[in-house]
């Protein structure tokens, strides 16, 4: 089992590092010391890709994601590329303007779990239309009400930022946790936080996702839709761009 030192948890905004190969599996991913790459994970899509070689022939890179641990992270190319071997010394480029599009999403995924502070059932968010689950009896939101208070936390501009904690300050802060049926992993002594506004002050929750900086960066972003899913579960479909006419 490889483990991955995983660049993006600290600075979500490298677009390309150095890293040695460390082997490829039966299946053909790729294993290396240390990764920019984001592996699928809590909803959020791996990212995508090239490997450059020393010689300057690329690999391209499909998608990412992890391996028997979340901490082997495993790059996956695409079909027919040429092999790497273990040892190689390679250069890392990610697909920067897919993943800061996913970055502003998942961003824009957190703020709406504060304008609806309901249980979290599911999530899933993507470059176009991502979604958020909540189980939420109450029917009285609208559109254009959550749309609006989201943009209005966007232009306050207020900062993100991370935080490691340990399991027993999680255990001692429940609230933390909004997934009404996913916990954090616990046991590796430390959980991260994603923090928005002056030491959380908007929201903190547990979650290995890549976020922006400063939410202005999400820019215009509405609800198309909040479907109905079971008698107690909503689902807030958000969308770039203005909310239409």
């Amino acid at each position: 089992m490889a483990m991955t030192e995983s660049l993006f948890r600290e600075d979500a905004y490298l677009r390309q590092a150095d890293a040695k190969v460390v082997g490829v599996n039966e299946r053909g991913g790729i294993l290396l010391d240390r990764t920019i790459f984001y592996a699928t994970s809590g909803g959020q899509p791996g990212d995508t890709g090239r490997i450059v070689r020393a010689n300057g022939e690329m690999i391209e890179i499909a998608g990412t994601i992890t391996g028997e641990t979340k901490d082997e992270i495993v790059h996956l190319p695409a079909p027919g590329q040429p092999a790497l071997e273990a040892g190689e010394a390679v250069t890392l480029r990610i697909d920067w303007e897919r993943r800061h599009r996913l970055m502003r999403m998942h961003t824009a995924c957190h703020l709406l779990t504060v304008i609806c502070p309901y249980p979290i059932t599911g999530a899933a968010v993507s470059e176009e239309d991502s979604r958020v689950d909540f189980d939420l009896p109450d029917a009285s939101f609208t559109k254009e009400e959550v749309t609006a208070r989201l943009q209005e936390l966007v232009a306050a501009d207020h900062p993100v930022s991370t935080r490691w904690i340990g399991d027993d300050e999680l255990a001692a802060n429940p609230s933390l946790v909004k997934s009404k049926n996913v916990r954090p992993p616990m046991g590796s002594g430390r959980i991260r936080l994603v923090l928005i506004g002056e030491n959380g002050s908007i929201d903190s929750q547990p979650c290995g996702g890549t976020h922006v900086r400063s939410l202005s960066e999400i820019g215009a972003i509405h609800v198309g839709k909040i479907e109905k899913k079971g008698r107690e579960n909503r689902r807030f479909r958000l969308r770039f761009g203005p909310l239409p006419a």
